[in-house]
């Protein structure tokens, strides 16, 4: 199902409110790496907002995704604090790993080295 204008306008207007409060609480740097909210989707009826965390040299994911739910309720408290006036209710925020770059370096990885294999193997005549 396609997301409606409203779905995304809130969407938005969290994810840039969840980077200035993840700077903010000096999330943006855990474990001597970049944590960054990739994407913010929110259900339809605005209950719930799924957020993709991506992490970036960061040494334990986990222990990383731990910390930021532990202190998820200071997350929202701060976000409710700041989006009072735009919405109705704060909705229930759900943090997730957003594996993308993974994948992209680990394609790439892949393709370079079918590259490299296949510059090894002479080209038949």
């Amino acid at each position: 199902m396609e997301e409606g204008k409203r779905q995304r306008q809130v969407a938005g207007a969290l994810q840039e409110e969840l980077n200035d409060i993840f700077r903010r609480l000096g999330l943006g740097m855990i474990d001597g790496g970049m944590v960054s909210i990739s994407s913010v989707k929110v259900t339809p009826d605005l209950l719930e907002a799924r957020i993709y965390l991506s992490l970036f040299q960061v040494k334990e994911p986990a222990a990383a995704m731990k910390t930021i739910e532990a202190r998820a309720w200071e997350i929202k408290k701060e976000l409710a604090d700041r989006v009072k006036h735009q919405l109705r209710r704060i909705p229930v925020l759900h943090f997730y790993l957003d594996d993308t770059l993974d994948y992209v370096f680990k394609m790439e990885e892949i393709f370079k080295q079918i590259g490299d294999k296949n510059e090894d193997t002479p080209p038949e005549a």
